[in-house]
């Protein structure tokens, strides 16, 4: 199980950090995402970190913005997210699975309910 939280609303310019607790299934071996998803569009991908949380990947649109962490002690992983755009705003979702790192939704096995982030301008 996976369970989203801190989204709510914000101005643009501000910070922003989403938590994602795991339970129920071997966290510090799972390669763990992030991905959004806004009004009438499709689910995309926002970041991406290793087991080990020693490789990350983002999509070009967070780049420099947005930073995915994880604490395997604590079964959690974050996203930073800094200078936030009304464009980011979206349900955010974590998902997990094995490896390799994927940007692709459908790889993911495991999914939280979501939080959602609004960016008013």
């Amino acid at each position: 199980q996976l369970v989203e939280s801190g989204g709510r609303l914000v101005q643009a310019g501000d910070s922003l950090r989403l938590s994602c607790v795991a339970s129920g299934l071997p966290f510090s071996t799972f390669v763990m995402g992030w991905f959004r998803q806004a009004p009438g569009k499709e689910r995309e991908f926002v970041a991406a970190i290793s087991w080990r949380g020693d490789n990350a990947v983002y999509a070009n649109s967070v780049k420099g913005r947005f930073t995915i962490s994880r604490e395997n002690a604590e079964t959690t992983v974050y996203l930073q997210m800094n200078s936030l755009k009304p464009e980011d705003t979206a349900v955010y979702y974590c998902g997990a699975k094995v490896l390799p790192i994927s940007t692709r939704p459908r790889d993911y096995d495991y999914w939280g309910q979501g939080t959602l982030v609004t960016v008013s301008s």
